[in-house]
C-alpha cells in the first residue's frame, strides 16, 4: 500500500476507527494488538485496550499476524476470540453478530469459525477458540509464521476449523493497494 493502513480515512474515519467500532457491536472487550500504540492511541477512545507487540529491529520485517494474534490470544480468558485485520472498510457488525449467534452450535472439536474461499481460509475476520493457544504455540516452535499454514495443519486433526457460509461478497474485500483503496474510497 505504501502508507499505513489503519491511518486511512473512508468518509473522515480512519480504518482503525472503523474497525473498533464494528468490534464494540460484537463485544465490549475489544483489544487493539501493535507495536505502535502511540501512533493508533489518538484515533481510539481513551478506554482502548492494547497489546503491545515488540517493536521489529531495525531493517527485520514485522513478526507478522501469527505472532501478533498469539501474543493477543494470551491476554483473553473467554471461549472464543474475534480476530479482525484493521484493512477491511466494509466490515458488517450484523454480520459478525450473526457469525457470534452460531458459535454454541459447533462441535467442540471445532477450533476455528472462518469464512473460506477457494483460495484458503480468511484468518483475519473470523473467530478461534481460545483453546487454539496451544496448538498455535507449538506450529510457531517450528519456526513457520502462516496462518494458512497452521490452519492447514488443523484441518487434518483432531480439531477442525469450521467454514462460514454465505459470507457477503464485500466484507472481505480488503485494501492491499492504492488501486483496492481508491475503489472503496469511490463506494
Amino acid at each position: 500500500m505504501g502508507q499505513d493502513k489503519a491511518l486511512l480515512l473512508r468518509k473522515g474515519i480512519s480504518l482503525l476507527r472503523h474497525t473498533w467500532d464494528v468490534a464494540q457491536t460484537v463485544t465490549a472487550d475489544v483489544r487493539v494488538v501493535t507495536p505502535r500504540r502511540d501512533r493508533y492511541q489518538p484515533l481510539l477512545p481513551p478506554t482502548a485496550q492494547w497489546v503491545i507487540e515488540p517493536a521489529p529491529l531495525a531493517g527485520a520485517p514485522a513478526a507478522g499476524p501469527l505472532i501478533a494474534f498469539t501474543r493477543a490470544l494470551e491476554t483473553v480468558e473467554t471461549e472464543w476470540t474475534l480476530l479482525l485485520a484493521c484493512d477491511l472498510p466494509n466490515l458488517q457488525g450484523s454480520v459478525l453478530q450473526q457469525w457470534q449467534r452460531a458459535l454454541p452450535q459447533l462441535p467442540p472439536t471445532a477450533i476455528a469459525y472462518l469464512p473460506r474461499r477457494p483460495q484458503g481460509w480468511e484468518p483475519l475476520c473470523g473467530f478461534y477458540r481460545s483453546v487454539c493457544l496451544s496448538s498455535l504455540q507449538q506450529y510457531l516452535t517450528t519456526g513457520r509464521r502462516s496462518f494458512q499454514g497452521w490452519l492447514d495443519q488443523l484441518s487434518g486433526g483432531p480439531q477442525s476449523v469450521r467454514p462460514i457460509v454465505d459470507v457477503p461478497v464485500d466484507m472481505l474485500a480488503n485494501c492491499n493497494t492504492p488501486q483496492d483503496w481508491q475503489r472503496w474510497q469511490s463506494s
